[in-house]
């Protein structure tokens, strides 16, 4: 099992680190490498539109994250600091999920 630990920041740093969720209060966002290894930076803004984060001492964001413009097209959540990876989406379903 893949684990994000979460670190607390004023803003989002230049350079991640493999396994931290990097979370900005002040500016609503999360950012962290993406769990499949590809090495790309992942970035979710927080708001009750986009995504949530839930904080009992350890993080859930919800909905999933789809990395669908990355080569990878990783799928996941984050669920009290455990990433959950979903099964491979097609093009079709990426682009229904877009919509």
């Amino acid at each position: 099992m893949i684990t994000l630990q979460p670190k607390f920041v004023e803003s989002l740093p230049k350079e991640f680190e493999e396994g931290i969720l990097y979370i900005s209060m002040r500016y609503k966002a999360v950012g962290h490498k993406c769990p499949c290894g590809c090495g790309n930076l992942v970035f979710t803004p927080l708001s009750p539109v986009d995504w949530q984060l839930y904080y009992d001492g350890k993080v859930t964001i919800e909905p999933s994250i789809g990395n669908w413009d990355f080569e990878c097209k990783s799928h996941y959540w984050i669920i009290k600091n455990e990433v959950h990876f979903a099964r491979k989406w097609g093009e079709w379903k990426i682009e229904r999920g877009r919509k």
